[in-house]
C-alpha cells in the first residue's frame, strides 16, 4: 500500500500551481529516499523530540499540535502542509497520531508512527511547528489520543483533499485533526456535525483557495481523492473553495488562546 506522500491540500495546490491537472497526483509516484534525505529527515525528528522532552520537563506538556512542511506553498499564501497530534507515550517516546490519504484512492486512513516516519517524507523544508495545548486541554487529549478506539471516532473514511470544513460528506488530514480537538475538548461532541458546531462556535476560520472552474473541472474528474460536490454553490461558482488548512489552524488556536504561540525548529 502506498500512502500519499504530500498531504492536507498538497498535492491539488502542487498541481494546480503547475498549471496541470494531470500533474496532482503526480505524488503517487514513488520516490526512492535518498541518503541525504533521510539522514534530514531523522536529524530533524530527532532535535524535535529533544524540544518536546524539554518542554515536557519544563511544563509536563504531554500533547502538542505538530506540522510539517511537504511542499512550497508560498504562491497559496501557505507554509505548512500537514498535521498531527504528537503526544509522550507512557514508554517515552512521542508519537504521532494522523490521518494519511491511500495513493490513488479517496481512502484515508489514520496512523500512528513515531517522529522519523513522520518526518521521512520527502520534505520540501526541514522544519517543524508545534503548538501546545491549554492545560485544561492536556489531559483530554491525552485521554483521547491514547485510545485506540475513541481517537477513532470522528474519522471518516471517504477523503477529500480540498473538503468543506462544514460538510461530513468528506473529510481530509487536517480535518480530522481539529474535529477531534472538538470532541476532546467538549464531552458531549460525539459526532463530526457536533464537532464542526463547536469549531464554528469557538471561531475557527478555513482558508480560501481561489480555484477557477477549469482547474476544478481537470482535478476533479481525473483524481480519486478530490471532490468539489461538498461546498455550496454560491462558493464554488464564484472560485472560493474553503479548506482546513495548517496555516488557518494554527492562526485560530493562537488567536484564540486555546494553544501557545507556535515553535518552529528549521534544520
Amino acid at each position: 500500500m502506498k500512502i500519499r506522500r504530500s498531504l492536507g491540500v498538497l498535492v491539488l495546490l502542487a498541481g494546480l500551481a503547475l498549471g496541470s491537472a494531470a500533474q496532482a497526483g503526480r505524488s503517487c509516484e514513488t520516490r526512492p529516499l535518498t541518503p541525504g534525505a533521510l539522514m534530514k529527515g531523522l536529524d530533524l525528528a530527532q532535535h524535535t523530540a529533544e524540544a518536546l522532552d524539554a518542554e515536557h520537563a519544563r511544563s509536563g506538556t504531554r500533547v502538542v499540535l505538530l506540522a510539517r512542511a511537504g511542499q512550497d506553498l508560498s504562491e497559496w499564501g501557505l507554509r505548512w502542509s500537514h498535521l498531527g497530534w504528537a503526544y509522550k507515550s507512557p514508554e517515552g517516546p512521542w508519537r504521532v497520531l494522523h490521518k494519511l490519504n491511500t495513493c490513488g484512492t479517496a481512502v484515508g486512513s489514520i496512523y500512528r508512527q513515531g517522529l522519523g516516519e513522520f518526518f521521512l517524507d520527502d520534505l520540501w523544508r526541514h522544519e517543524a511547528v508545534w503548538l501546545v495545548p491549554t492545560q485544561t486541554l492536556q489531559q483530554p487529549l491525552y485521554t483521547l489520543l491514547t485510545d485506540p478506539q475513541r481517537s477513532l471516532r470522528l474519522h471518516e473514511r471517504r477523503y477529500n483533499m480540498v473538503a468543506y470544513p462544514w460538510s461530513t460528506a468528506y473529510q481530509q488530514s487536517n480535518q480530522w485533526g481539529i474535529e477531534t480537538l472538538a470532541m476532546a475538548a467538549e464531552p458531549g461532541v460525539t459526532t463530526r456535525a457536533q464537532a464542526q458546531a463547536w469549531l464554528g462556535f469557538k471561531g475557527y476560520q478555513p482558508s480560501t483557495l481561489r480555484i477557477g472552474p477549469m482547474k476544478r473541472l481537470g482535478a476533479g474528474s481525473t483524481t480519486a481523492h478530490i471532490r468539489f460536490d461538498d461546498h455550496p454553490n454560491a462558493k464554488r461558482f464564484a472560485d472560493r473553495i474553503e479548506t482546513v488548512t495548517v496555516d488557518s489552524v494554527i492562526e485560530w488556536l493562537s488567536r484564540t488562546g486555546l494553544a501557545s504561540e507556535p515553535a518552529t525548529l528549521a534544520r
